[in-house]
């Protein structure tokens, strides 16, 4: 098994609808607004800029994302990430009930050195951390998405 390898998934049961949210989160930029472990989100040109996330451990991760797929018809949003992360992250956008289902995925392996150094003893409290990341994510767009 090799320790600095995640897979990472997460399901968002929004109120708004698909093309709400999708708008929402296409626009990278506007992120650290509602979800507070984005701590910065700087961009390089149209597709693709350098993001600083930072959430319960004492640790950021820089990275830079790339736009891979931008397809609002099919509801994807995809990067690429380089730089402490190494990988990949999808938004898949549905339509459930009467609101949205946002299903995020994401595949990295870690660059940054303190996380490799504590991979193997680390790895439940890195995942842990990053549930908290995403839970947080999840209530800040919804609080979002009620406010516009």
């Amino acid at each position: 098994m090799d320790w600095t390898h995640y897979r990472f998934r997460s399901n968002w049961a929004l109120a708004a609808s698909p093309a709400t949210v999708y708008e929402a989160l296409e626009q990278a930029e506007e992120y650290p607004r509602w979800w507070p472990q984005v701590r910065e989100v700087t961009r390089l040109d149209d597709t693709s800029g350098v993001i600083r996330v930072r959430s319960v451990l004492p640790y950021d991760l820089h990275f830079t994302a790339r736009e891979t797929r931008r397809d609002p018809v099919a509801g994807v949003l995809e990067i690429a990430m380089s730089g402490d992360l190494e990988g990949w992250a999808r938004w898949t956008i549905t339509a459930a009930g009467t609101g949205t289902l946002a299903r995020y995925e994401q595949a990295v392996d870690v660059n940054k050195p303190l996380l490799r150094r504590f991979a193997v003893l680390g790895r439940p409290v890195f995942r842990a951390n990053h549930r908290l990341m995403m839970r947080a994510g999840r209530r800040g767009l919804a609080a979002y998405l009620e406010a516009v």
